[in-house]
């Protein structure tokens, strides 16, 4: 890999692997077998098809070496985890542990934190589901520990970017097309608390329907806005931790069978019934209510923006500060309000804009902020935000003065990848390593 192009580090995708994401999927049968060992590790078919598979979905092109590539990662990464084994390099348990839990909250998060949901897409229990990565995710950690222990003093000077930018052909150098910073401040309307008592109160007249001997579950069918509605809001026996706190304390304040009263969550206004508790678990079940804002909440969000758009168009207020001060928007907030490319900078490529964003700045001058404008959340909030206009770059071949952080990291990412292997390459004299003769053509270990 030359120049500027050489996105994909080898050294780092075992680690932006999550099991979970892809764990169960995939139509077609793979008849495993062992295609590489180093030392007690092994690494199987069906580890570098879904390796692979993950690959692609990502956007990457199917070039003839993609898979070559790939098997190194995966031998690299049990080379490490051998060599971590020689020299002591530990991961506790307890690290396992959270990062599972961490993880599976995510993928929770995709199923509205139902349990149920997910069992019945993976056809497994949650316990069989955790059983089945764990190992893999303690894999990952090791890897992750071994690459952070190899490369965490791996800097670069000026000086080394520019002998790598000036190394490259002139005719090699990669072109970008149309490059912008773009900045918004978000704001949720605050539901007014009028609008939540008519929920609770509603809430409250199905609790009284199901006391009296009406189906929780076909009232969570009818009613609930959850992604449980359908499962008759049953969630499925789940780990103390893994759900919002409100929501865990009003569970496990009740005895089996008895119904909360309505209470309130980031998600919306809830009413829980404790099926079972067992150990370091419990079952429950929930009806959810979403409220939506007024018209007069929408409005008080948008003045609030209003004024805060007054400030920095006089200059009295720096945008940046307003948005990690202000912004209800988590991703963009801590960067100032900006969005960020793949690589962590603040310039994207015009294409890689959400088209509503796109088509909004298309029509203003470089270092406008817009109006207050209505919009959807990725996750269906209604909310409203200001949007500001930093920074048009031209279509260009890369040079020093405008790509100095894209070439800075492709600087930093060459130095780490040779560290990395030269690292391997004498690290392979310690363990023992085979590959399937079917697989050779890769010339790994060559």
């Amino acid at each position: 890999m030359t120049g500027l192009k050489f996105i994909t580090r080898w050294f780092t995708v075992l680690i932006g692997l999550i099991p979970l994401a892809s764990y169960g999927q995939g139509s077609g049968v793979i008849v495993d077998e062992i295609i590489a060992k180093v030392d007690n590790y092994i690494v199987l078919k069906s580890d570098l098809e879904k390796a692979y598979t993950g690959y692609l979905s990502n956007g990457n092109p199917a070039t003839p070496d993609a898979k070559c590539k790939i098997l190194a990662q995966l031998i690299s990464g049990k080379l490490m985890v051998a060599k971590a084994e020689i020299d002591s390099v530990i991961v506790t348990d307890l690290e396992v542990d959270n990062n599972l839990d961490r993880r599976m909250q995510l993928i929770l998060s995709q199923y509205g934190g139902s349990e149920a949901q997910l069992e019945e897409y993976y056809g497994k229990s949650i316990e069989q589901i955790q059983n089945d990565v764990r190992d893999e995710i303690k894999e990952q950690l090791v890897v992750q520990r071994m690459q952070e222990t190899i490369i965490s003093d791996v800097r670069v000077t000026p000086a080394d970017v520019k002998r790598f930018y000036n190394r490259i052909p002139r005719d090699s150098l990669p072109f970008f097309s149309t490059e912008v910073e773009v900045g918004q401040i978000v704001k949720i309307p605050e539901v007014s608390s009028s609008q939540k008592e008519v929920l609770k109160r509603q809430l409250d007249g199905i609790r009284d329907r199901i006391v009296a001997g009406e189906s929780f579950e076909a009232l969570a069918k009818e009613y609930s806005q959850g992604p449980s509605a359908r499962y008759g809001g049953n969630l499925g026996f789940t780990r103390r931790g893994m759900m919002a706190s409100e929501f865990e304390a009003s569970a496990l304040r009740l005895k089996p069978g008895e119904i909360s009263r309505p209470f309130e969550t980031q998600f919306g206004i809830h009413i829980v019934q404790l099926i079972e508790r067992r150990g370091n678990e419990y079952n429950s079940r929930h009806i959810l209510l979403i409220p939506e804002p007024s018209a007069d909440d929408v409005t008080r969000a948008s003045s609030f923006l209003d004024s805060l758009r007054s400030l920095i168009v006089a200059d009295s207020l720096n945008f940046e500060k307003a948005a990690k001060e202000h912004s209800d928007d988590t991703y963009t907030a801590g960067n100032g309000g900006f969005f960020e490319d793949r690589e962590g900078g603040s310039r994207i490529a015009s294409e890689d804009l959400d088209p509503v964003v796109f088509f909004t700045i298309d029509t203003m001058d470089v270092g406008g902020v817009t109006q207050p404008l209505a919009f959807r959340t990725d996750d269906g909030k209604e909310a409203v935000r200001v949007l500001y206009y930093k920074s048009k770059v031209k279509p260009h071949q890369a040079n020093l003065k405008d790509d100095w952080q894209k070439i800075q990291m492709a600087t930093l990412n060459e130095k780490k990848s040779k560290i990395l292997n030269e690292w391997f390459n004498k690290a392979r004299e310690d363990v023992f390593i085979s590959i399937d003769d079917g697989y050779d053509f890769c010339g790994i270990l060559n």
